[in-house]
Formats: C-alpha cells, structure tokens, sequence
C-alpha cells in the first residue's frame, strides 16, 4: 500500500518481486484557506479499500493468495482521535505551512536541547507544530483528543483494529527521541501534550496485527492475512531503491527533491542541518536533504518556454550546450529552498545571462542547478566524515541518460538507475516480504527484488569544470538574498 499526497497505489508483489497486478484510486486535497492543507482520513480507507477490491475482481487476486501487507506512507500528517477511535478533524497534511508561530515557539522554549533530542529542526511541515497549533486555535478539539496517528498508520488501524505508529514515521513527528527510540516525555512536558497521546512503537517489519473480521466484511480479504508497520515515504523509497549500506545514496527527482543517505547507527550528528530519522531496517537510521522544486524547475522552465513540445526531446536540447552551460548558472529556489538554505523567502536566479546564451544554455543550466543544489546536500555528509562512493538515482533525473551523466560528472561518484524503478510502493512490499519470513533481512530481500541500470562513471574532465561551477554556484545564495527578498515583498506589495 502506497498512501500518497493525492492518490493510493496498491500493488500485489510475488517472491521474485514482480508487480503481478496494481491498482490505484486517487482522492480529494482540501485548501480550505491559504496555506491549509487538510484531508479526510476517511477517504484514504475507501480509497484503499476500492483499489483492493479492484485486485480482487479485475485482477483475479485471491484473497487467501495475499500472505502479506505492509505499507508506505505520506509523512507528518496529522490525524486525532477520541476515546471512542473517532477522528476528531480533517488531517492536517505533511505541506500545510500554517504551524510557523508553533516553529518559533518550540524553538524559544528548548533551543538545541530540542535539536539535540530529535536531530531534527521543528519545521512547519512536522506533526509537532501542528498538535500545538490545534491545542491553541482549538482548545475544545484537543481537549477530546485521546491519541494521534499518521496517515499510514491510521489506514493500518482501520485493516487491523490495532492502534500503533512505526519508527521511521513516527521520527518525523519530532516528537520522538531518534537515537533512544522513544517518545520524548521532556518534550511533551514542556508542550502541554500527555505521553499517553504518543502511540506504541514498532519496527516497519514488525508484526501489527492480522486483517480484522470488519475490514474482511469490508475489502473482502481474508483474516489470515498478516499486516506489519510499513514506513514512511522516504524510508519506504531508499528500501525499495536498495540504499541499504553506508556506501550509498538516493538522489530522487520529483516535484521536490531528495538526497537520502544510509547511516549505521547515531553517531553522527547534523545539528539540525539535515533531517535525521529511523529507517525503516531495525536500528539503522537515514539522513536527508530536500530541494524544494527540483523537477518543478525544470517543469516550470517547459511550460514558460516550450509549453507545446515533447518533454524528452525539450530536456535532450541541454546536448547542444557546453558543460557549464557556458557559464550560466540557475539556482533553484523559484518556491524558497529547506537544504541548506532554509529560507522559505529566498527566489531563483540566472547567473551569468550573456547575449550569445540559447535556449540550449537555459535547459542545460536549470538541469546542472538542480543537481548543484543536490551536491550542497551532500557536502554537509562530506564535512562530517561520511563517505560515499555509489548514487541510485530515481525519478525524473533517471529517465535522461545527459542527465544522469550530469549528476555523476557533479557528484564525482558513479551514478547507477534502477532497472524496476517502483519506488516507495516496493519498499512496503520489501518489508511485507521480511515480515513474513521470505528473507531474513531487508538486505537479502534487495538481491531478488532490486536491480540496477547502467553504470554512469564521472569524466575526469568534466568533474574538473563542474568544481569549478559548483564553487560559483555556493556563492549565489549569500550574494542575492537580500535582493531576493525585497522583490519577494514588492510581489506581495503589488
């Protein structure tokens, strides 16, 4: 089960790791004021539920057949309950930015005792911010509220009747001490919230229950079916992509960007700089860094300039320019940037615009600054120590060979796609497959269920330049800021 921001993607998984069926059901966002971003619990269930359904009749998946489910699931999200189980509100989502006085209070209240307890800076996007904004804008909902799950854990409560959050969702409430694997009580005492709000804990592969007699009445599985915890997105994603040793990197391009590196254990420490969770493997942990409009750049870059042409064949014009794009320089930041720079007021910017610049300069640029920004990610790994010899990249910066051969060239490290690239929907399988004993670890599952593409070695050449380019490129952000913000406030102005 793959619960996604805008839709669920179910797919069935046999023991090779093929994807034998899959179906999908998409549902409602709701914006009901600017920066709100809400959904009803509900319509995960249903969702879910019809995709299932649709397994079983269109697919002929029988429902004695599923030995298994696991899950992943959009992170953050918010979802209360009462006494009685009931949902209290709409979910407040993962990219609602309402909770920025609930940052600066958690930050005026604990400072770095916060940072050092849960590796992780309070952004308005955690569910943290988003409990105290409830217990203050409505005092009456929190007064009811019994427990709070995530959105994945939620729909995994409603198949098992059994109420529980996994480690590497439940990290990304900053409620959690990462390194001990618990709830903060210090926390939650300096916020008002009882412990007894912080659901039990288990591994992703951690049996949770099988499916109950209510939702076999319902989806029509069967009550011999096994669940376990399943994990977050970006947990799911880097299992499913085989980042399962320290030597390795994820670099996903989606709308918003990602750099995700595995880590042995919590010795090192970010100081909030980078996101710090529980992985989805039993004691292991992830780092992360996030480009806000990765993909989107180069989306907005097509619709503005190229709106009638063949995406593949619009990105391919990045060819006829130069390594460096002839000395042009694009940073990202057109919706503010989180890595390294969190600064949700900061805007993009051309670098470097000469009269003899074409179209193929402005691709090239837009695709290099995207995968610069990626290389600020993971210079911060460099600074503490961790070293990394493998990048798996996924999403959009997969499917172009330029591309991939860009982000070798930059990084300095081989750069390899997936064969079967499924994404965080596989993870969940992964962990479904462990859980139930197929593999022993999620390491052994990996060598059956993931493959990789081609090899992209860095042209020692072209690694030269693209230092040379990047040392520009860090200078940008300092240089234009203040500029940057003044034309941020003359658009909101007028």
């Amino acid at each position: 089960m793959d619960l996604g921001t805008s839709a669920v993607k179910v797919s069935a998984v046999d023991r090779n790791g093929n994807i034998v069926a899959q179906q999908s059901f998409d549902y409602e966002l709701s914006n009901p004021k600017p920066g709100y971003s809400e959904q009803n619990p509900e319509d995960w269930v249903s969702g879910t539920t019809v995709a299932i359904v649709r397994l079983i009749l269109k697919d002929g998946i029988k429902p004695e057949e599923i030995e298994g489910i696991s899950y992943s699931g959009q992170m953050h999200g918010l979802v209360l309950l009462d006494e009685n189980n009931q949902v209290l509100r709409p979910a407040i989502l993962w990219n609602d930015t309402r909770t920025t006085k609930q940052r600066e209070e958690i930050l005026e209240t604990m400072g770095d005792e916060y940072i050092n307890i849960t590796r992780n800076q309070p952004l308005e996007g955690f569910t943290l911010p988003k409990i105290l904004w409830v217990k203050e804008n409505e005092p009456n909902i929190f007064a009811k509220a019994k427990t709070f799950l995530l959105p994945k854990d939620y729909l995994r409560y409603r198949m098992t009747g059994k109420i529980q959050m996994e480690y590497s969702d439940a990290a990304g409430t900053v409620l959690l001490d990462v390194a001990k694997k618990q709830w903060s009580e210090t926390i939650c005492n300096k916020f008002g919230i009882p412990v007894s709000m912080c659901p039990p804990l288990i591994e992703s592969i951690g049996y949770a229950g099988n499916i109950s007699e209510s939702y076999s009445l319902f989806s029509g599985m069967s009550t011999s079916t096994k669940v376990f915890g399943g994990a977050a997105d970006n947990a799911a994603g880097a299992v499913g992509s085989g980042i399962l040793a320290p030597n390795m990197v994820m670099a996903s391009i989606g709308t918003s960007g990602v750099v995700l590196k595995y880590e042995d254990n919590s010795d090192v420490d970010y100081q909030g700089k980078l996101h710090f969770f529980n992985h989805a493997i039993p004691d292991k942990f992830y780092t992360m860094g996030v480009t806000l409009a990765a993909g989107y750049s180069l989306s907005w870059l097509k619709k503005t300039f190229g709106p009638n042409e063949d995406f593949t064949s619009f990105v391919s014009t990045a060819g006829d320019s130069t390594v460096g794009a002839n000395g042009l320089i694009f940073t990202p930041y057109i919706v503010g940037e989180r890595t390294p720079h969190a600064d949700a007021d900061i805007r993009g910017s051309f670098i470097g615009v000469d009269g003899t610049d074409k179209r193929s300069d402005f691709v090239r640029a837009v695709l290099e600054g995207i995968i610069y920004s990626f290389a600020d990610i993971m210079d911060i790994f460099e600074e503490k120590g961790q070293d990394f010899d493998t990048v798996v990249s996924i999403g959009g910066g997969a499917k172009s060979p330029l591309w991939l051969q860009i982000q070798a060239d930059i990084f300095n490290r081989k750069v390899v796609s997936l064969k079967n690239e499924q994404g965080p929907g596989m993870g969940a399988a992964m962990l479904a497959a462990v859980g139930l004993g197929w593999f022993d670890t999620v390491q052994d599952c990996a060598k059956e269920f993931v493959h990789f593409g081609k090899v992209y070695e860095p042209d020692a050449e072209n690694v030269k330049k693209y230092r040379e380019m990047h040392q520009i490129y860090k200078q940008v952000y300092e240089a234009t800021k203040d500029v940057s913000h003044q034309l941020l406030d003359y658009r909101r102005k007028y």
